[in-house]
């Protein structure tokens, strides 16, 4: 079995048989026992250093009524964590524990265990508050469930909401033998490339979209479509899925209003970035990602 990607397969238990026990829920969101992992702005409270870390805030009172949303996340070790926003304060509150700051600059300075639980915080907050109103009625919503499901407080409508994850096929696409293809957005730091990714439509399956994806952004045909592995992507709500392909055409037709450029490069040119990347013209993705996950394994192999 491979290893899990970054920010997958987490130690918490989710619980979800007690999200509906509301007098179980209450009794934790009193005890000072129980977990707070605090978010503001979208970001999350870490303790700074060279190896950044989760700031678990002991649950209190006082602290509960600032917090917009909070959201059971589950067990650690028997010990209930819940997710809060305190976004509605106007400056970040609890600077006495830690600094909030963006979880896609932390990336694998985070160990596994926080890495997880950060991203799934994130994506659990995030996904209530694109979620306020009905889009069955337009009439605002409420959260049910301990944060799992949101309510449409119309009573003509009472439409139930559920979190959607957003389903992208990544692939690297390889020659059969020393070469793979990367490509770029405009917006990205010079040099760096990446495989291939997109969104998965209505009425296709994963494959499809791999195949579809691929010939869309650089107009090649592939065949040995096999899946490596998934990673969640809470960035702002998706869930990678990671695939590698054999091209059965070599000459490209980068599509330019999807890419900014795209190529085939070199084994070693993938190692030379790998392992010399204050020297190398070559950017490779960020160390947290399946992309590069993707990419280390083909180089490596």
């Amino acid at each position: 079995m491979k290893t899990p990607n970054f920010y997958a397969s987490g130690p918490i238990d989710r619980a979800s048989h007690l999200r509906t026990d509301t007098d179980w829920i209450t009794e934790q969101l009193a005890s000072p026992k129980s977990v707070l992992i605090p978010l503001w702005s979208m970001k999350s409270l870490v303790l700074e250093g060279r190896a950044p870390s989760a700031v678990r805030v002991p649950m209190s009172r006082g602290l509960m009524f600032g917090a917009d949303t909070v959201v059971f996340l589950g067990l650690l070790e028997g010990v209930a964590h819940f997710a809060a926003d305190f976004s509605g304060y106007e400056d970040p509150p609890l600077e006495d524990h830690g600094r909030f700051m963006d979880m896609r600059g932390l990336g694998q300075r985070l160990g596994h265990e926080d890495g997880s639980l950060l991203v799934y915080a994130r994506g659990a907050i995030q996904w209530h508050m694109r979620h306020q109103f009905c889009g069955t009625c337009g009439a605002k919503t409420e959260s049910r469930e301990a944060g799992h499901m949101r309510e449409c407080t119309n009573a003509d409508c009472v439409a139930q909401i559920f979190p959607r994850i957003d389903p992208a096929v990544i692939m690297l696409v390889h020659d059969g033998a020393d070469r793979v293809v990367l490509g770029r957005q405009a917006a990205w730091p010079s040099g760096q490339q990446s495989v291939l990714a997109g969104f998965v439509e209505q009425g296709e399956s994963l494959e499809d979209a791999v195949v579809r994806e691929v010939f869309e952004e650089v107009g090649l045909t592939i065949t040995d479509v096999t899946y490596h592995s998934s990673q969640p992507w809470p960035f702002p709500s998706s869930i990678m899925l990671g695939y590698t392909a054999l091209a059965t055409s070599k000459d490209m037709n980068v599509n330019f209003d999807e890419m900014d450029d795209a190529g085939w490069f070199t084994r070693q040119q993938v190692l030379d970035a790998q392992n010399s990347p204050e020297t190398s013209t070559l950017r490779l993705p960020r160390a947290d990602s399946i992309s590069r996950r993707l990419i280390s394994d083909w180089v490596n192999q």
